[in-house]
């Protein structure tokens, strides 16, 4: 990002100039009168040792910061980020979306949920798995690739799209995104809904957009991936009101979505991709492939 030119501060009536600080070449000649008053010893021993204090914890702190190797001593790289990358392209796929999930508890009332994988799609770009809004809203952290599959309920009523995109970001880019998910509420806005996975010849064939019932869109900040699920019916009904999967888990929903557990289905199944991505990572990171 380039340098910003310098901003000149005004008052009503003319420019107030910036700040600079004296230089040593314009210190007086001689030195000042003295005031006639003698300095008490107390008083300059106690000078004297809150300089040295004050030395001391300077270099207290400049210490900490070469030992982190982080001039501005900010947090450190979470273990694992860099090796999270390349997940993608380096890790089977039953890994990152094993072909069963099972969600103890997962479901409304607390119910337990398993969900079977019915298609996975090939790595890809950004564009075209992700709808543009969407797409244009994760540029700040950039896209490497995206990985999706789709799963389906025990009693292949529902079926969920969950998705990977990996992204170029280091670690405070990520955080910088997901402070602007939570603080601009992008997560309930429909028109940043992922997209789902229809796989022909299952009970998916026809989960298209107007078939998108909740959605779960998650920014990890310890690996450079944006986790996200979209839920619909299996039978290819349109959904005309959908709901983020935290509204339509809320008490006293009435919609579609809510009373059929579809925000369950999108953030449960998130939940199992995020921790096995996690574990993932964790086993790459101590047995590099």
């Amino acid at each position: 990002m380039p340098p910003q030119a310098p901003v000149e501060t005004t008052t009503r009536l003319r420019p107030v100039p910036a700040y600079e600080p004296p230089s040593p070449y314009d210190a007086p000649s001689r030195p000042p009168a003295a005031s006639g008053r003698k300095r008490r010893p107390g008083v300059t021993a106690a000078a004297v040792v809150c300089v040295v204090l004050g030395l001391g914890l300077l270099a207290g702190a400049a210490t900490g910061s070469w030992l982190t190797g982080d001039s501005a001593a900010g947090p450190a790289r979470p273990a694992g980020y860099g090796e999270a990358r390349t997940l993608w392209h380096s890790v089977p796929v039953d890994r990152l979306f094993p072909p069963t999930l099972k969600g103890d508890g997962a479901g409304p009332g607390g119910a337990d949920r398993v969900w079977t994988r019915i298609a996975v799609a090939p790595d890809g770009p950004c564009a075209g798995a992700l709808d543009p809004l969407l797409v244009k809203t994760l540029q700040p952290v950039g896209c490497l690739r995206v990985l999706r599959a789709t799963y389906t309920d025990a009693t292949s009523s529902h079926v969920t799209t969950v998705g990977m995109v990996f992204t170029e970001a280091e670690p405070d880019a990520m955080r910088a995104l997901n402070t602007r998910f939570a603080e601009s509420g992008l997560q309930e806005r429909a028109d940043l809904m992922p997209r789902t996975l229809p796989a022909p010849g299952t009970v998916a064939a026809g989960f298209g957009d107007r078939q998108r019932a909740s959605w779960w869109v998650r920014v990890l900040t310890d690996v450079p991936v944006v986790v996200y699920s979209v839920s619909g019916f299996a039978d290819a009904r349109p959904v005309t009101d959908p709901q983020p999967a935290d509204e339509a888990m809320a008490a006293g929903q009435t919609t579609a979505p809510a009373q059929s557990g579809l925000g369950h289905e999108a953030k449960g199944i998130t939940d199992r991709i995020e921790r096995g991505l996690r574990k993932t990572v964790a086993t790459a990171t101590k047995d590099p492939q």
